[in-house]
């Protein structure tokens, strides 16, 4: 079912999913993206626990096309089965050599909660150790965002430690989260693969 409804909207909005979960499928990001994704990082929330600098619209823009050109970087768009935009998704600082990469995933305010950003995160750690040769994955967030925290835990993330006032946000210093998936982990989860979807 989820297959047909993303056939349809992928002729209606034009993107074509590469990955699909159970509620979520994946796009390659565009430079015309710029727009959503500028709105998203706008968001104070996100700002704070993502830990983004507020840029303009044309800087993020310049920002979005050369990392398009990056080969050390993949970047999705988070689609909902009608080919809503809900987030962004990356994996990103791949090396292919060493085997590790690290994740960053933020959804739109009005979409979190509703376990879209588990999904995505198993779509991309399926690509990360079943298309790619990665070993190891991780991802980093302040210690106070329990959401992300939440998130990661899900899909399989296992806490490595904590490295201590490592952010400063609004003259107040946080501590950030070392989280990481290794390649046998995510294989021993009884969860459906993003090839089966």
């Amino acid at each position: 079912m989820i297959e047909n409804e993303l056939e349809t909207a992928a002729a209606a909005t034009g993107r074509v999913p590469c990955r699909r979960g159970r509620t979520v499928s994946l796009a390659p990001l565009d430079a015309e993206d710029a727009e959503l994704m500028h709105a998203w990082r706008s968001d104070p929330v996100a700002a704070h626990e993502i830990g983004f600098w507020p840029r303009s619209l044309a800087s993020l823009r310049e920002r979005m096309e050369r990392d398009s050109e990056a080969h050390d970087r993949d970047d999705f768009l988070v689609l909902l089965p009608d080919g809503t935009p809900i987030g962004h998704i990356a994996l990103v600082d791949q090396d292919v050599v060493e085997g590790t990469a690290e994740v960053h995933l933020m959804l739109d305010p009005r979409h979190r909660g509703q376990s879209h950003g588990t999904d995505a995160l198993d779509a991309l750690t399926d690509l990360a150790f079943g298309e790619l040769p990665m070993q190891r994955v991780q991802a980093v967030t302040h210690t106070t965002n329990t959401a992300a925290l939440a998130v990661l835990a899900k899909a399989g993330f296992v806490s490595e430690g904590v490295r201590r006032s490592a952010c400063l946000h609004r003259r107040r210093r946080f501590g950030v989260a070392v989280l990481s998936l290794l390649r046998a982990e995510p294989e021993a989860l009884e969860r459906p693969r993003s090839w089966d979807h």
